[in-house]
C-alpha cells in the first residue's frame, strides 16, 4: 500500500511554522536579495527582509540566526548558483576566443534573464569600493570566471589565434565592461537616448559587433 506524503513526513517541531521550511526559507531568500538590491546589503536590515516577506523578524531569526548568517546563505544559494551558470555557459565555447565571447555574452544575458538583480548587485556589492561582495569576488568568483577566461584568452593568443597587441587581463576587463555595465545602468541610457527600442538581443547583438569588427574608423577621415 502506498503511503500518503502527509503520513511519511516527520512530526512537526514545537514552535516550527506551518509552512513547509523549504518553501518558506526560499520565500525569506527571495526577500533578503529584493531588499538588498533595494538598499543595499550594509543598510538592509532583518526588519525589512520581515517585512518584504510579510512574516514577523522572529521568523528570520529562527531560519537564519542573525544578518550575517542569512548574507552567506544568499551568496551561497543565489550567487554561487549563478556564477556556476555562467561557469557552464563558458564551457559551451570551443577555446577559440571567438566562441569564448559569445559564449560569455549570450551566458550572461541568459542568466541576467532569469535573475535580473545580478548587474545591479554587481554595480553595488562588487563595484563599488567598500562593497560587501568585494572579498567574495575575489576569493571565490574570481578564478571560476574572469581569471580563466584570462588563461583561455592568453592560450589562444599563443597559438596565434588572438590580436599579439591586446592584454588577455585587460580583454576580460573590457568584456565585462560592455556586458555587465550597460546592463546594470540600463534604466539611465534608455532614458538618456530614448531607447525603448532596444530589447536584450539588440543589446547583445551591438556587443558582438563592437567586439568582433571595432569601430571601423576610416582614419583618412
Amino acid at each position: 500500500m502506498a503511503i500518503s506524503r502527509s503520513s511519511s513526513r516527520r512530526p512537526r517541531r514545537p514552535g516550527r511554522p506551518a509552512q513547509t521550511d523549504a518553501d518558506l526559507r526560499e520565500r525569506l531568500l527571495d526577500a533578503a536579495l529584493a531588499r538588498f538590491v533595494a538598499e543595499g546589503i550594509a543598510a538592509t536590515s532583518l526588519k525589512s527582509i520581515a517585512r518584504q516577506a510579510g512574516v514577523t523578524p522572529a521568523l528570520v531569526h529562527y531560519y537564519f540566526g542573525n544578518k550575517d548568517q542569512l548574507v552567506s546563505a544568499v551568496v551561497e544559494e543565489r550567487l554561487m548558483t549563478v556564477a556556476a551558470e555562467l561557469q557552464t555557459a563558458l564551457a559551451d565555447g570551443d577555446g577559440t576566443p571567438g566562441s569564448l565571447i559569445h559564449a560569455f555574452i549570450d551566458g550572461l544575458h541568459r542568466v541576467v534573464a532569469r535573475h535580473p538583480w545580478l548587474p545591479v548587485i554587481w554595480a553595488r556589492e562588487i563595484l563599488t569600493e567598500g562593497g560587501a561582495l568585494r572579498d567574495l569576488m575575489l576569493s571565490r568568483i574570481a578564478p571560476m570566471i574572469p581569471q580563466a577566461l584570462a588563461a583561455q584568452f592568453a592560450q589562444a593568443q599563443k597559438a596565434g589565434g588572438l590580436n599579439p597587441g591586446l592584454d588577455p587581463r585587460l580583454l576580460v576587463v573590457s568584456l565585462i565592461g560592455l556586458t555587465l555595465f550597460p546592463l546594470a545602468a540600463e534604466s539611465i541610457w534608455r532614458r538618456l537616448f530614448d531607447a525603448g527600442d532596444i530589447d536584450h538581443a539588440k543589446l547583445q547583438q551591438h556587443t558582438v559587433a563592437l567586439l568582433e569588427r571595432g569601430l571601423e574608423i576610416d582614419h583618412a577621415h
